[in-house]
């Protein structure tokens, strides 16, 4: 079966095949954390699904033909505002919260990319592509500031499938009155004494945010590459910029030939917001839920579909990753077949992909050994079920409310209640061992327990 990959171009506003520049060879760039704060579930649905997207376009061209850069955001207005207001130095800030960030990836078994650059090391390039961006008169400098000139790209509002007078300045675009036009952004802006700052042409100061990502993914990816993505919420300004800019310094007319956005995540069908305090960290997470749990919820819909973050969807992933793991077992590196990938090549369906797996853990908790080799191949394909076995069960062990002893006495005040007529009672054990989170199982006059 030809097992060609077609995903949807945000430029292009549809699906396509998937055909890299470089046949047999494939370049990835995805923005990556800004390192102010701890990251949240929002930011851990992109982390995962291009992690998923790195896997799969690994097994399709081989692990060395794919080159997968991430960068680390370690200047930025938000970590300056934010080392004042926490009384923290800077280099103390971003390295703590990117140690935090590495821990999170690993949390949710996500491969590490095979760059990783931070914003502060790329300086140098920052301040060339601004002088070039000046010398192509696509920038502009005023007060020590650099602005890009959106009317100089003719195809500024592309990405977002906008036109420049639909766009507004605002929220995440700068206002100010040093710009010939609301929507000009800043290539470079000075910096204040007890500020981070580079010596530049145009005194000291750093770069803006969106040209930290076009000089990084250029370094490490050339000028025109393959695959750019990213939350939906970076579709613009962030992406649309890049894209600018990019075009516009290298005097090319692409910069990136496909772009990828994931949707938004919801908690409880109500926008995170810090103010009304419903953001949860993937920190505080690390806390109670196994990170295969976190995993397979946010594959659990379509990418580019909104999620919606609730107990309920914990609790099914919980469910289902303890019913795959009745089947777990340590395997080597095999082969997916042609039916089970297919819906990982239209554009990562990755509920269609988990369908799959459903049926195939039913023939193979029925004893098919073919079924069961294929799950397990699948489930790992994916980032599921590598974990083995023994820390699964310790995890669900540690974060129980009760413990064995408690459990058994319970599970023998149960059965003596069910033997004095008493069902209520019984019923009432069943119940509280559950919210313990204990599941109970009455097979042939014996009761068996397992953790929830």
């Amino acid at each position: 079966m030809n097992k060609q990959l077609n995903i949807f171009n945000t430029l292009s506003g549809k699906k396509e095949k998937f055909i890299p520049i470089n046949t047999g060879k494939v370049g990835m760039y995805v923005c990556g954390p800004t390192v102010y704060d701890f990251p949240h579930i929002g930011n851990a649905r992109p982390l995962v699904v291009f992690d998923v997207l790195f896997r799969l376009l690994k097994k399709l061209n081989g692990d060395d033909k794919v080159t997968y850069v991430r960068n680390i955001t370690d200047i930025d207005d938000k970590i300056i505002e934010a080392s004042k207001n926490k009384k923290i130095p800077i280099d103390k800030l971003t390295k703590d919260i990117t140690k935090n960030f590495h821990d999170d990836c690993k949390y949710l078994n996500c491969l590490k990319p095979n760059f990783e650059p931070r914003a502060t090391e790329h300086i140098k390039g920052m301040i060339s592509m601004t002088e070039n961006l000046l010398n192509n008169k696509h920038a502009y400098e005023k007060d020590k500031h650099v602005y890009f000139s959106v009317n100089s790209f003719k195809n500024y509002g592309k990405l977002s499938n906008k036109k420049p007078d639909e766009l507004e300045a605002g929220s995440r675009v700068e206002i100010s009155k040093l710009k010939n036009n609301p929507l000009d952004f800043v290539l470079w802006k000075p910096s204040s004494t007890d500020d981070p700052g580079w010596d530049s042409p145009w005194g000291r100061g750093r770069p803006g945010w969106h040209l930290e990502c076009s000089v990084m993914s250029e370094k490490f990816l050339g000028k025109n590459f393959d695959i750019h993505g990213g939350g939906l919420d970076l579709v613009f300004p962030h992406h649309e910029n890049e894209m600018a800019q990019s075009c516009c310094a290298n005097e090319t007319d692409k910069f990136a030939n496909y772009w990828l956005h994931n949707g938004y995540v919801t908690f409880n069908k109500e926008k995170m917001s810090k103010s009304v305090g419903n953001i949860v960290t993937i920190q505080k997470m690390r806390e109670k839920i196994n990170g295969q749990v976190i995993r397979f919820a946010l594959l659990s819909t379509h990418y580019k579909q909104p999620l919606d973050w609730n107990e309920k969807l914990i609790n099914e992933s919980q469910n289902t990753l303890d019913k795959w793991y009745s089947l777990f077992e340590k395997i080597g590196e095999n082969e997916l077949s042609d039916d089970l990938l297919q819906p990982l090549l239209q554009d990562l369906n990755t509920p269609g992909y988990i369908s799959k797996l459903h049926s195939l853990y039913d023939k193979a908790s029925k004893g098919d050994k073919y079924s069961k080799k294929l799950f397990l191949t699948g489930c790992n394909a994916i980032g599921l079920l590598e974990e083995d076995l023994k820390s699964w069960e310790k995890f669900k062990k540690t974060n129980s409310k009760i413990d064995e002893k408690t459990i058994r006495i319970k599970i023998k005040n149960r059965e003596d209640a069910r033997k004095n007529g008493n069902y209520k009672l019984a019923d009432s054990i069943r119940k509280d061992l559950e919210k313990s989170g204990i599941i109970i199982e009455d097979k042939n006059d014996k009761t068996k327990w397992r953790y929830k």
